[in-house]
């Protein structure tokens, strides 16, 4: 089975920086990867790459079956990315935004309406508009986009970041819940400690390329690390939590 996310040689400019200095990696289908390194390491450019938000220039990028470099928006449908304040329509209350997404997807309403149960964010705040939200509050709106939009490879900026602790441990199920039913995880964070006990595989980052990958230590999941999943996924079958 071809892997859900390969990268080889890949590079990736922002401005004349080298963001992405001849990445190689490859990313079996359910795994759950979290990207390290320090800042401006290109961890953010890799998970916007495989996003399709950002060129490589030379290299090869290939997500889903589909070649990134010569066409860059043939997975946008399957792809969803949560960045550090991206994502959501300020103007927009936090139905709205939801709703322009699962439609940009072309998912049920009903998937907008249960992922925004399950993160909180319906019943008075469902009317709010995004700007008015907390730090927390938006988070969990961006997630709520995220998750109704059921993707096949979710990728994930400090997803953590701006939650409290039970916020943090629903953003955890929600990632193993997603890698059960088929799909692919990407994360870079920074919260080291909690993100290896989801992660089933560590890559590090520095200066634009790998400089390590493997599975965290003590945790059970990471025996999976290079088993693809047993079934192709389809974003129907991805559950939302309840």
């Amino acid at each position: 089975m071809a892997p859900a996310v390969r990268f080889h040689q890949a590079v990736a400019l922002l401005g004349r920086f080298p963001a992405l200095a001849g990445v190689d990696l490859d990313v079996a289908a359910g795994q759950i990867v979290l990207l390290r390194g320090p800042n401006g390491a290109g961890k953010t450019t890799l998970l916007r790459a495989s996003a399709g938000l950002v060129p490589i220039t030379s290299g090869s990028l290939e997500v889903l079956g589909h070649d990134l470099v010569t066409d860059p928006r043939s997975v946008r449908r399957r792809v969803g990315y949560a960045g550090t304040g991206a994502g959501l329509y300020d103007d927009l209350t936090v139905a709205g935004n939801v709703t322009f997404w699962t439609r940009a997807a072309g998912v049920a309403a009903e998937a907008g309406a249960e992922a925004m149960a399950h993160l909180e964010v319906d019943g008075r705040l469902a009317d709010v508009a995004v700007a008015q939200l907390s730090t927390g509050q938006r988070k969990r709106a961006l997630l709520a986009a995220l998750v109704a939009r059921r993707p096949e490879l979710w990728l994930l900026d400090e997803p953590h970041a701006g939650l409290d602790e039970a916020g943090r441990d629903l953003v955890d199920e929600l990632l193993r819940r997603a890698a059960a039913a088929g799909a692919t995880v990407l994360f870079a964070s920074h919260e080291l400690d909690r993100a290896a006990g989801v992660a089933t595989r560590e890559v590090t980052i520095v200066g634009g390329i790998v400089v390590d990958d493997h599975p965290p230590e003590g945790n059970p999941a990471a025996a999976a690390v290079h088993r693809p999943a047993k079934t192709p996924y389809r974003s129907a079958e991805v559950p939302v939590v309840r």
